[in-house]
């Protein structure tokens, strides 16, 4: 189900984003509800494949600069051969700055961030700041569908000490996700958790098992490539989520430099990376996390991604 279907028209680009999504849902139902599928993966993660990736490239919103309107950003991003955009809520731009700018580009939108989730997070001790954590969240799912996206980025919380532990973060982050699913079902549009450094989830089982504690379609992984660097290699990370991943953030990251290191000059063995991906059958969004520039800068980081991940 790697077909990859023609962006010029709105249409065209709405079918293509409910495409993708009912693609990743199928794969969590076949981790998920059947064994023989189970299988099937296994089957596949020992028959290594030297096909080409078939990937999506964006970066993030605040990545772009010198451009004063929402129009161009799109441009530039089409310009540069990016295939589409991730946007943030909440956002000081319309939905019809929006569906206009990616109706004249070509650009379909594929999802955006929920930007106070470090904020107000799903895993404070406080119950009124959890409530209007779940909030934020509910109007981030709004945005979306109005955007034309399919999918929420969400840190789900932070460990910070007694009244925060892993624990908590673990219980009360599922408890307020699960009370936005049946809008995120409702609009299309899934919740993807970030692994970050938060101190949560800093092994693959432990984010392997929070996910599938969830054990809902309209949850998946934002698997962020180089954050996970630090714990152990990305590409363990990536065969054990499996097809839970549903979008990858790209970045690099070295002992040396930290997150100063540009795509491909850090730690990240990217060989490994796209054979791992490639075993676990993985296409879709991939979306630049990095310094922010101008469209020089914005064309390197393209560029990097391409050598990566399509090599």
């Amino acid at each position: 189900m790697n077909a990859r279907l023609p962006l010029e028209q709105g249409s065209s680009r709405r079918q293509f984003l409910r495409h993708t999504a009912a693609c990743a849902a199928a794969g969590w139902a076949s981790t998920h509800l059947s064994s023989a599928a189970a299988a099937d993966v296994a089957t596949t993660a020992n028959a290594p494949s030297q096909a080409k990736l078939e990937l999506y490239k964006a970066v993030k919103w605040g990545m772009i600069e010198g451009a004063p309107t929402v129009l161009d950003r799109f441009k530039i991003c089409k310009e540069l051969g990016y295939d589409g955009m991730e946007l943030i809520s909440p956002a000081d731009f319309s939905a019809e700055e929006v569906r206009k700018a990616s109706d004249a580009t070509g650009l379909p939108v594929h999802g955006l961030v929920d930007m106070k989730h470090w904020d107000v997070r799903l895993s404070s001790p406080d119950a009124k700041t959890r409530e209007e954590g779940v909030a934020i969240l509910r109007q981030a799912i709004l945005d979306c569908h109005a955007f034309g996206g399919f999918s929420v980025l969400l840190v789900p919380g932070r460990v910070n000490g007694a009244d925060e532990s892993h624990d908590h973060v673990w219980k009360r982050s599922i408890e307020g996700i699960r009370q936005v699913l049946p809008l995120a079902s409702k609009l299309g549009v899934r919740v993807l958790i970030e692994n970050v450094w938060n101190g949560f989830c800093e092994t693959p089982e432990q984010f392997r098992d929070y996910l599938d504690e969830i054990a809902n379609p309209w949850v998946g992984a934002y698997f962020d490539i180089g954050n996970v660097v630090k714990f152990s290699p990305s590409q363990n990370w990536i065969r054990t989520l499996g097809p839970r991943i549903v979008k990858l953030d790209v970045k690099d990251w070295s002992t040396k430099q930290g997150f100063d290191a540009k795509i491909g000059e850090g730690d990240v063995n990217w060989p490994a990376v796209r054979q791992a991906l490639r075993e676990i059958g993985f296409s879709g969004w991939c979306t630049a996390e990095v310094a922010g520039g101008d469209r020089e800068w914005l064309a390197d980081v393209a560029k990097r991604m391409d050598q990566v991940l399509l090599s």
